[in-house]
């Protein structure tokens, strides 16, 4: 049995971007442990959606807590920094941001969880953190020196295949249809497929995804972009998740993070 860590920026991050690798480590026999930087407190909630006197980063950590189980995750932890909003806004320099974290300080938290572990694996994000997230590229640099200073070797970086992205657009509109599970075009979004080193088929988790998003009611709901799209829109989008690892390719040369142990 090996050990995945899968670090992460806010709850509901995590079934988005690793949900299936997550689920597949757990039913291949690995053990999953989740580690999220915020709890997500610059969330937008419906009104009337909390009950009377919660507040949202309470409701973001139970259901983080139901998705993780969905997942097969067996620990969930938060480093305990606050959610720096979207890029630009006064909320990325307020004390306790995520993004105005000491790199080191923030890594050291990470690393004593990946030494405690023994974590044979690490996810993290790309240098961008997918799409410019503060908290995102922030989730990158610390994971980096995170595994440095606990000496974990394999650090895979989740981003989205932009190229991919572009083909399936592009199909749906050859077919009459309309490309609406892509990103606004002036986001920069993911990597081009020359960088991404991994891709692995979590076509087989889909349901256990899916049911994760829905898990995140409070930021993911039933008319989202995620859950509203037909199964077939989902899969097309969601059924790879893709990694770089520095060190690895030119091209895709891996299918999986961790060993079947089947």
């Amino acid at each position: 049995m090996a050990t995945l860590v899968t670090f992460h920026a806010h709850p509901d991050d995590e079934c988005i971007a690793t949900g299936g690798v997550m689920r597949k480590a757990a039913d291949d026999g690995h053990r999953v442990v989740l580690v999220v930087a915020t709890r997500g407190e610059m969330g937008e909630v419906a009104d009337g959606f909390l009950d009377e006197g919660e507040h949202l980063w309470q409701r973001r950590v139970e259901e983080t807590r139901a998705a993780a189980e969905l997942l097969g995750v067996s620990r969930v932890e938060f480093l305990g920094y606050v959610d720096s909003g979207m890029m630009g806004e006064p909320s990325n320099d307020a004390p306790g941001s995520f993004w105005t974290a000491s790199v080191d300080e923030a890594a050291d938290r990470l690393a004593k969880i990946l030494a405690d572990e023994q974590a044979d694996v690490l996810t993290i994000y790309d240098d961008n953190g997918g799409y410019g997230h503060p908290d995102h590229i922030q989730v990158h640099r610390v994971g980096m020196r995170a595994a440095e200073l606990a000496g974990t070797e394999r650090v895979y970086q989740a981003t989205m295949n932009r190229d991919q992205i572009r083909r399936q657009q592009q199909e749906a509109i050859d077919q009459g249809g309309e490309a609406d599970f892509g990103p606004p075009e002036d986001l920069e979004l993911g990597k081009p497929e020359a960088e991404i080193t991994a891709a692995v088929d979590v076509t087989a988790y889909l349901s256990h995804k899916r049911a994760a998003m829905r898990a995140h009611a409070s930021q993911i709901s039933e008319e989202s972009f995620f859950l509203a799209m037909p199964d077939e829109i989902f899969a097309m989008a969601f059924g790879t998740e893709w990694f770089i690892r520095q060190g690895e390719g030119p091209g895709i040369t891996e299918t999986d993070l961790l060993p079947t142990t089947a």
